[in-house]
């Protein structure tokens, strides 16, 4: 077991070097100018000024949340595409499979590094978001409390406003919807992961991945509307066996769609949570373990 997980570490770091080495991390400078360009970029207000500074704070988590998400899906998929047909084309992976080494090891590890990437690049962007929104918000709730104390308002409603501005701050909520992202990446990596082990071409592996991921947006929707369709035909139980097989090979994506109630204020509740990491879990396993399936039938 530990001969495995040396074997697999080494093979991680080596992924994340390579991919490092790719100059991958350029996509964190844009991700800064979004981040820092949100911060001081004010949208024009219709409600009252109570109002806008909430909405600077959920206009910075919109931006901040959305750019994770898009970089975080196509770092994914690209990262993971381009790393068995690079070790094909440079013959590192005939070293590494002549050592012997297990080919779920190779899998495991390649995987592993790509997503040691990934969590690398969300964990900066984090400390970036985090960082920016917690000078916004001290700045809003300085500014509104200025502006409640001028009007005499209440103490209740002073109270009121405090707490809705602090909501709209840093919050454990907020780093549960960053994880969040990171869980869908795990998925969308490991999905590529398996699409690149029967493919020779990254190009096909990328938009394969970029389809099937679309598509899981939109399994929830399709498969509820058939349901609905076909509910007085008396074919249920095939139905649901159909839905359930369908939900274990592809992920229902729109689960992970916490980030709207996050950027609203709302709490996280740490069961959804924990329900999206069992998930994450399962596909990781799942999407392995085919790929291996897959991989240890060709012929190197």
């Amino acid at each position: 077991m530990l001969s495995h997980a040396s074997r697999i570490g080494v093979i991680a770091r080596h992924a994340f070097t390579q991919l490092v080495r790719m100059k991958v991390f350029y996509f964190l400078a844009f991700f800064a100018v979004i981040l820092i360009g949100s911060n001081f970029f004010d949208l024009p207000q219709h409600e009252g000024p109570e109002s806008a500074g909430i909405n600077i704070l959920r206009s910075i988590k919109s931006w901040s949340l959305g750019a994770m998400t898009l970089f975080s899906v196509v770092l994914s998929i690209v990262a993971t595409a381009l790393l068995l047909p690079k070790d094909v084309e440079d013959r590192t992976l005939y070293t590494i499979l002549a050592k012997p080494v297990p080919r779920i090891d190779y899998l495991a590890g390649k995987l592993i590094g790509v997503l040691l990437l990934v969590f690398v690049s969300l964990a900066l962007m984090d400390v970036l978001m985090t960082g920016i929104l917690h000078l916004r918000t001290e700045m809003v709730l300085a500014d509104q409390m200025a502006v409640a104390e001028a009007r005499n308002w209440p103490a209740q409603d002073v109270a009121l406003l405090k707490s809705d501005i602090l909501a709209q701050g840093p919050t454990a909520s907020l780093q549960g919807a960053v994880f969040s992202v990171f869980l869908r990446a795990t998925i969308i990596a490991s999905m590529a992961m398996l699409i690149s082990t029967f493919s020779s071409s990254t190009l096909f592996t990328t938009i394969i991945s970029f389809l099937i991921y679309f598509v899981g947006h939109f399994q929830a929707d399709a498969r509820a509307a058939y349901f609905t369709h076909e509910a007085g035909t008396g074919d249920g139980f095939w139905l649901r066996g159909v839905a359930l097989l369908i939900s274990l090979v592809l992920p229902d994506f729109q689960l992970f769609n916490v980030i709207d109630a996050v950027i609203e204020g709302q709490v996280l509740p740490l069961l959804i949570l924990g329900k999206l990491t069992l998930i994450g879990l399962f596909y990781f396993v799942f999407y392995v373990i085919a790929s291996w399936l897959v991989f240890a039938r060709k012929e190197f």
